[in-house]
């Protein structure tokens, strides 16, 4: 994972993805948006809230008795690390078991195929 990019949970990134959809946000808001499904109270909420704020991930700002929080990193940014971590994790950071294995586990459309083949062939074209 790369060295200033700090490692997200899986429940911090259930809140993330509400902050990176719709910011600034509430605590409360965020609760609203996604406490029912998984079951999580405000308290909850707040604690994850605050995690992902000492890890310099998220910045609040006060307003009156609110916090609203706001992303400090891009959404763009903590998928590109984890992403790099789990390939290094779980596939000794090699690309092609990664793909080999989602290709023989998922099923495609064959959109899913097209722009596969896209990628391939750019990048074909840009080797030396």
């Amino acid at each position: 994972m790369s060295a200033d990019v700090p490692r997200i949970s899986g429940a911090e990134w259930q809140v993330m993805h509400v902050i990176w959809d719709e910011h600034p946000v509430s605590a409360a808001e965020v609760a609203r948006r996604i406490g029912p499904e998984r079951g999580w109270s405000l308290h909850t909420v707040k604690t994850l809230l605050a995690r992902l704020t000492r890890k310099g991930v998220l910045s609040f700002e006060v307003q009156g008795k609110r916090y609203l929080y706001r992303p400090k990193l891009d959404r763009d940014t903590c998928v590109a690390a984890e992403s790099e971590s789990f390939l290094d994790r779980v596939f000794h950071g090699s690309p092609s078991p990664l793909l080999a294995h989602f290709l023989r586990k998922k099923r495609l459309s064959s959109q899913d195929i097209a722009e596969l083949k896209s990628m391939l062939a750019e990048m074909e074209d840009d080797e030396p």
